[in-house]
């Protein structure tokens, strides 16, 4: 491989150089949740919008996560964009063995039962339709049911491997 003018010297795909890549992408930020025995939930940057009719939304989620088990049945998961406020959060959800429903993380039971977070700035409660197979992840493809919209303030996003805040 050759450099490019101006640019680094290509590297051969790798977990790390990928990592590296997507460093350099601002992501939003969301909890997904879902009911099993207890509730269950895990932070996730990688929510996309699949279509508005059907409304359809996907996330992924690795098969090594505490999560994975209630997520690999559930036929409902709830799925939060964070405000910039909810930092501390974002990093409940993100870190492995923490209660994460415990206080203070404020929460309720929602539409067809899955764990619905207070405070957030949107939610939805969404029909798992499809698991695809992604390496050592799975993508969960979801139909949206029902949700709000209407939480105050602006989103909370991961760059560089830090939670962030939107600067005008």
């Amino acid at each position: 491989m050759t450099a490019t003018p101006g640019l680094g010297t290509p590297e051969l795909a790798s977990a790390d150089l990928l990592r590296s890549v997507f460093r350099k992408h601002a992501a939003g930020v969301a909890v997904v949740t879902a009911q099993g025995e207890h509730p269950v939930g895990f932070t996730a940057t990688s929510l996309n919008s699949v279509a508005a009719e059907p409304p359809l939304i996907s996330f992924g989620v690795g098969t090594s996560s505490s999560s994975w088990p209630v997520l690999s049945e559930a036929g409902h998961v709830g799925v939060h964009i964070l405000g910039e406020h909810q930092e501390e959060l974002a990093a409940t959800f993100a870190r492995s063995g923490a209660d994460r429903f415990a206080p203070p993380t404020a929460w309720r039971t929602g539409p067809e039962g899955v764990p619905v977070l207070d405070g957030v700035l949107a939610w939805l409660v969404c029909r798992v339709v499809a698991r695809v197979p992604a390496g050592d992840h799975r993508i969960l493809i979801a139909q949206a049911v029902v949700g709000d919209p209407a939480g105050p303030g602006r989103p909370l996003l991961y760059h560089q491997g830090r939670f962030n805040a939107l600067r005008d």
